[in-house]
């Protein structure tokens, strides 16, 4: 698979404290990947890193086989890496429609207004109410959803299950299997190791800001062990 983002000893700091001790990791192109691990290990840190809102860093980031360290982290989005991040970010003053067109297409490939209404039919339903207005489940679809019209070609999400009813992780779930059908490449950080096991096609797993291992979805009964000792699940 040809990778799309590389990472190569990425190491990240908050001030003086050093937080991400040497990451390596990689994304095929088209791949959906999760990362596990305990509250505080790195793994936020990690994803904004990647996309260059923590800038006190070492170590190489590629994406496409552009180096990412000279690129500013207005211009992330150009590159081709859209990010959902745990707070999610949403305009509370502005609809669901008027959130949906507030960013800008920089390249072809994202979805129409139709494609985002039939993939999340809830937003269609809510589009003229305002963010003020929606639950935290709408909110997520709504933040993952504006990412889909700019034409970004991967996709970070951080934390996207935390804190929501059942049945709308399992719409999201759906929602993600969907645009790995359509070629979209996803990186997230995920908690819920149950929900994860039905999405990710690999794992990394995260200790002490750094990837501890590597492993595709059809060895996670061998890894369980591991898991429950790291994870505690």
């Amino acid at each position: 698979m040809t990778p799309l983002l590389q990472v190569s000893n990425l190491n990240a700091w908050y001030g003086e404290s050093h937080v991400l001790h040497g990451v390596d990791m990689t994304v095929g192109e088209g791949e959906t990947i999760t990362i596990l691990g305990r509250n505080g290990v790195g793994k936020t840190t990690t994803l904004r890193t990647i996309v260059g809102i923590i800038r006190e860093r070492k170590g190489e980031i590629r994406f496409a086989g552009k180096d990412m360290a000279s690129v500013p982290l207005h211009r992330t989005a150009h590159v081709g890496i859209g990010f959902v991040p745990e707070e999610r970010g949403i305009f509370s003053t502005l609809t669901v429609e008027e959130n949906l067109m507030l960013p800008p297409v920089v390249a072809e490939g994202g979805m129409s207004l139709d494609e985002i209404y039939e993939l999340f039919p809830n937003l269609k339903e809510r589009r003229a109410s305002p963010g003020t207005k929606l639950s935290g489940g709408e909110q997520q679809m709504l933040a993952i959803a504006r990412i889909l019209r700019t034409g970004v070609k991967l996709l970070i999400l951080d934390e996207p299950t935390e804190g929501l009813a059942p049945v709308i992780v399992q719409r999201i779930g759906e929602v993600l299997k969907k645009l790995k059908e359509r070629g979209m490449t996803v990186l997230l950080v995920e908690q819920n190791f149950r929900f994860a096991s039905r999405i990710a096609d690999r794992f990394y797993l995260m200790e002490h800001g750094k990837m501890v291992a590597n492993f595709p979805v059809g060895e996670l009964p061998g890894r369980m062990d591991m898991l429950h000792k790291v994870l505690g699940v």
